[in-house]
């Protein structure tokens, strides 16, 4: 099949899912597939033009055998504001536009949406070309950036959901990363297209990484407890109003934080002007030294703000639960991350209204050996279910099927 891949992120870019997608498409490749990219330069998670590209020019490369196609876009000094972000959308659906004239129809289109531009571009590439479109829901955009405040203006908000509706309703097949978001997909849909769970998963590179480490099962809870957190730093993860709480406590912890992204300098800031001994700030990690932090720490931090709903779910979860690293989520409950902790036992979850309570939750935890290597053993259990090969075969068998009913 020649398969043509539309998204935001790819390597080497890391973070967001950009590994996720990188993945997929080289396993399609090793299936014997052509797989074309459609896709930005490398600029996330610092938000930044990490190529050095000049703006709208375009260029071509191989990667492990994906013909990856990269379109200049404009890249915001501030992405967690409301009109810079729509910018940034726009200049890449504008940019992908261009291809259009490339005159070249592909089996199917798979559309990674952590962005709504990639969903417009689909929907027009399919009005020219009419090829079947696979809408891989990775964020609901709309969503999301009502939840962080990006979008703070209801109109605006309004006008979002109306757009998100009407272009995902374009693609013919939908899937998506949690049940909790199927469940919210499945309100969306209009036209009763098939939604399915496709999880993301451990990425090749990054599992080669912790099969080199000894597992750290059984390992004894650190004094004081070790707290990482590593990824995106923006605004709809919230991570500094949770520092300003937990630093308000007499917990002994070391929370160490490596990341990028809109909210990072203001985070930045903060830590080193607190003047709190038990918070460390460094750059965001390349995949050795992720796995070597997950390995050393006793609790991955996964903050989101409340109200996402059911709009996205964090893949750094994925390796936490590979090296049997626990999480502490200060999340919505019934969120896709909550339901995904709670109900496999993977780490100790709150509400933003609960801190204090977590606290405490936190305290006995550092004291119960055999309640914390029994979340170790929990994370190791679920992480079969992301096994990278699985998921792959499936939409390998899924497109197959697409391009027999176009």
């Amino acid at each position: 099949m020649k398969i043509l891949v539309v998204t935001n992120l790819f390597h080497p870019d890391r973070g967001g899912g950009a590994s996720v997608f990188s993945d997929m498409c080289y396993g399609l490749v090793e299936r014997g597939h052509d797989v074309t990219v459609f896709s930005t330069y490398p600029y996330y998670p610092e938000w930044q033009n990490k190529s050095g590209a000049k703006a709208w020019r375009t260029a071509t490369e191989t990667i492990n055998g994906v013909r990856v196609v990269r379109f200049g876009v404009y890249i915001p000094t501030n992405p967690s504001k409301f009109i810079p972000r729509v910018m940034f959308e726009l200049s890449f659906t504008l940019s992908l536009m261009r291809s259009l004239f490339y005159f070249r129809r592909y089996d199917a289109v798979m559309v990674y949406c952590p962005v709504l531009s990639s969903v417009l571009y689909g929907a027009i590439r399919r009005i020219f070309y009419r090829e079947p479109m696979w809408l891989n829901v990775q964020d609901i955009p709309a969503d999301a950036a009502a939840a962080a405040g990006i979008s703070k203006n209801r109109f605006a908000n309004r006008l979002s959901q109306m757009a998100q509706k009407f272009l995902f309703n374009r693609a013919v097949l939908w899937s998506s990363i949690a049940p909790k978001m199927i469940q919210r997909l499945s309100e969306l849909r209009t036209r009763n297209q098939p939604i399915h769970l496709v999880p993301n998963f451990l990425n090749t590179s990054m599992a080669e990484v912790i099969a080199a480490h000894a597992p750290k099962i059984n390992r004894a809870v650190s004094q004081p407890i070790k707290l990482l957190y590593g990824g995106n730093i923006g605004k709809k993860q919230g991570l500094l109003e949770f520092c300003k709480q937990l630093s308000k406590s007499k917990l002994a912890f070391q929370f160490t934080i490596h990341g990028n992204g809109g909210e990072a300098p203001s985070l930045k800031q903060w830590v080193e002007a607190s003047g709190d001994s038990r918070f460390r700030f460094g750059e965001f990690l390349d995949e050795a030294g992720f796995v070597n932090a997950l390995f050393e720490s006793d609790l991955f931090v996964i903050t989101e703000k409340s109200g996402a709903g059911a709009s996205f779910i964090p893949s750094k979860l994925i390796p936490c639960m590979a090296t049997g690293t626990p999480v502490l989520c200060v999340c919505d409950p019934d969120g896709p991350l909550g339901t995904e902790v709670g109900q496999y036992g993977l780490g100790v979850t709150s509400h933003w209204n609960e801190l204090d309570e977590l606290l405490d939750r936190l305290t006995e935890l550092s004291h119960d050996q055999q309640r914390y290597r029994q979340l170790q053993q929990n994370a190791i259990e679920r992480s079969e279910a992301y096994r990278r090969d699985p998921v792959i075969d499936f939409v390998e068998r899924e497109l197959t099927l697409l391009t027999h009913k176009k």
